[in-house]
């Protein structure tokens, strides 16, 4: 080794171990610094929560958009199937009304030619009866008072009203069996 070398060697190794020194004291005074040390900190500390801040209000935006959509969605789909669920109940009342009017109608019919029926009935014999009353009053008639024998001659002589009488009784007896007969199947 050389004396140059040696010199050139120490001289960089001194420049070297300077260089260390300077970052040695640098990092010891930024360690005696508590002061700056602390508001560092804190500064980092207030950009982390400003950070996580921001962020949680993005997540909270967003988490809002979301429950909104979906509240939406949840609410078309229930008025959705509400209105579906009206439209089938007025289609069963309107089918169901249409049945009830039928059956009332087929009643109707029913009611209507038995009471015809019971007219005719009733008609005939009552017809019956004031040839059978005519007989009667004018073999009766001999024997009669003479009292009595002016409303049998007017019978006699205009049988409708008698006829009319006979009939609307016979009709109303026709619709009391009737109406018997429903109570009792009612039970």
């Amino acid at each position: 080794m050389t004396d140059r070398t040696t010199a050139a060697e120490l001289r960089r190794q001194i420049a070297e171990t300077r260089s260390q020194l300077g970052h040695t004291v640098e990092e010891l005074a930024a360690k005696t610094d508590l002061r700056g040390r602390a508001r560092a900190r804190a500064a980092d500390l207030r950009d982390r929560a400003g950070a996580m801040t921001v962020q949680l209000r993005s997540t909270a935006a967003q988490a809002g958009h979301t429950v909104q959509e979906k509240a939406g969605r949840a609410t078309h789909t229930v008025q959705s199937r509400a209105g579906r669920a009206t439209h089938a109940v007025q289609d069963g009342a309107g089918r169901a009304g249409h049945t009830v009017q039928e059956k009332a109608g087929l009643a109707g019919h029913a009611v209507q030619s038995k009471a015809r029926e019971a007219a005719l009935t009733a008609q005939d014999k009552a017809v019956h009866a004031r040839h059978g009353l005519q007989e009667t009053t004018s073999r009766a008639g001999r024997g009669m008072p003479e009292v009595m024998r002016a409303p049998a001659r007017f019978a006699r002589q205009h049988p409708r009203p008698m006829i009319v009488a006979a009939a609307a009784g016979a009709v109303l007896l026709a619709a009391g069996v009737m109406g018997r007969r429903r109570a009792a199947a009612r039970r």
